[in-house]
């Protein structure tokens, strides 16, 4: 598995989770919105509603963020109940019906869900093989789990950016790595992960290229990274307006910043 053994627990805090990181959408919604300059556009929500066409009765939506996903799926399939749930108190406070629950261990009876979705949350569980289990467990069935992820090679072009901008900082070729979230679960590992409770596995592959032509959207996604800036090992604040200059003088140069993506979902049976 592809690991970061020096920023691994800090991935999976429970407390820094529900607190800084996800207390509320902010940090959540700039990640997200990076993605509206990708070429070609994903519909994620949309993906994953269409997985849904043969699913009954009622569907969990573990680690479900900012609900931008239960959205969806309530207003396109409003025949479904859909369970909201997340470690994070806070940043359910807008979802109707939303509980608190560990996907370690759910709140829910055996062979109980149509489908569950584990969408871009496995990374931040400390036991990836009991979660993936517990995602098993409450399926009837015949009934899905959809997971989602990013590849190792996912954003390289903002790593590179991150390092640079550190290492001018610290007066350096380069910086140390920022706490790169997917590194514990990418769309490399994920089958095998899942692949111990799964039979049948479907990789959906997501690749496309950012382009901007304007900083602050990479910015807003750099800065999303503020609850783990006293583990990077630089001056968050100062590496960060760093890698807006940067940024800006590779848009003056050759007219836009580029960043190539690749992300998937797995629907799992």
């Amino acid at each position: 598995m592809t690991a970061q053994p020096a920023h691994d627990h800090l991935v999976t805090d429970r407390s820094l989770l529900s607190t800084k990181a996800y207390g509320t959408g902010q940090h959540l919604s700039a990640r997200q919105s990076l993605y509206q300059w990708q070429t070609p556009r994903h519909d994620l929500p949309g993906i994953v509603v269409a997985e849904l066409k043969d699913t009954h009765g009622a569907v969990a939506d573990v680690g479900c963020g900012n609900g931008k996903f239960v959205a969806r799926v309530r207003q396109e399939r409003p025949d479904l109940t859909v369970l909201p749930m997340d470690v994070s108190h806070g940043i359910l406070a807008a979802i109707p019906g939303a509980v608190v629950a560990d996907v370690q261990q759910l709140p829910i009876a055996d062979g109980t869900l149509g489908a569950v979705l584990a969408l871009h949350m496995l990374y931040h569980v400390e036991d990836q093989a009991r979660a993936v289990k517990e995602l098993a467990r409450v399926l009837s069935p015949g009934g899905i789990a959809i997971v989602s992820t990013n590849s190792g090679t996912d954003k390289r072009e903002l790593e590179d950016l991150w390092r640079r901008a550190a290492g001018d900082v610290l007066g350096t070729q380069h910086g140390p790595a920022r706490v790169q979230l997917s590194a514990r679960f990418t769309l490399e590992d994920a089958p095998t992960i899942l692949g111990t409770v799964f039979d049948d596995i479907r990789t959906i592959p997501l690749p496309g290229v950012i382009e901007v032509t304007d900083a602050e959207p990479v910015i807003a996604h750099l800065a999303s990274y503020e609850a783990w800036a006293g583990q990077m090992g630089v001056p968050f604040k100062q590496t960060i307006e760093r890698a807006r200059e940067r940024v800006n003088e590779t848009i003056q140069a050759e007219g836009a910043f580029r960043i190539t993506c690749l992300g998937g979902i797995l629907v799992c049976q």
